[in-house]
């Protein structure tokens, strides 16, 4: 059984944003995790716009 990329995605970002709030990091490390986070919601971007064309895709060859 595979991982929803999107959950992936998601259960990281929900990781570092408890990092972040539990204020234990260094200015440096938070300002790594930060730059995750941001990357992490690149990925969810990107797979949220694959499944969009996927359905539209799917969609149009229904219908045709």
């Amino acid at each position: 059984m595979s991982i929803d990329p999107l959950e992936h995605v998601t259960q990281q970002l929900e990781q570092a944003a408890a990092e972040l709030r539990a204020g234990e990091l260094e200015p440096a490390q938070a300002a790594r995790v930060v730059e995750e986070c941001a990357r992490l919601a690149g990925d969810a971007a990107n797979e949220l716009e694959r499944r969009i064309r996927a359905a539209a895709d799917s969609a149009a060859g229904a219908s045709a």
